[in-house]
């Protein structure tokens, strides 16, 4: 499931993907503008700028912005960054796999299962870009989801 973290960095990536290319921008406006704590969004852009995907200057005339172009950056990764892994339990991850304490790992039904769901939900986040996402409206979000 995604957390607060995972969707509030996900758009603030958005709000910083519709800025002009090397735009940056102040946590405060982001956190105005997509209604987001802002001691939480100062901590979760912390954590993307740490893996990679945005670029900090302090100052006044400061702020965030992307560290590549949105085309760039895969949504999936941003997620993984900021919620870890994609399976819904810990026993379907392939980067993560703990067992769970209370099933047959060889013959449990809700791990197969969920590995599936696994899998579903990073064919969708891998396969689209922080551009894409940020472009996305009904009739495009509909031709995303029957394209792959």
């Amino acid at each position: 499931m995604l957390t607060k973290k995972g969707k509030y960095g996900l758009k603030a990536a958005v709000h910083l993907a519709s800025l002009a290319p090397g735009a940056s921008v102040q946590v405060a406006e982001i956190a105005d503008a997509n209604q987001i704590p802002k001691k939480f969004l100062d901590v979760i852009l912390g954590e993307l700028r740490n893996a990679g995907f945005l670029t900090s200057k302090k100052g006044k005339l400061g702020g965030y912005r992307l560290a590549k172009p949105p085309e760039d950056i895969l949504v999936g990764e941003m997620i993984r960054a900021l919620d870890g892994p994609l399976a819904p339990f810990p026993c379907a991850s392939r980067n993560a796999y703990v067992p769970c304490e209370d099933c047959n790992v060889a013959h449990c039904h809700v791990r197969l299962l969920m590995g599936r769901v696994r899998d579903a939900i990073g064919t969708v986040l891998d396969t689209c870009t922080l551009a894409e996402m940020r472009d996305l409206d009904q009739d495009s979000l509909q031709s995303f989801v029957d394209y792959i």
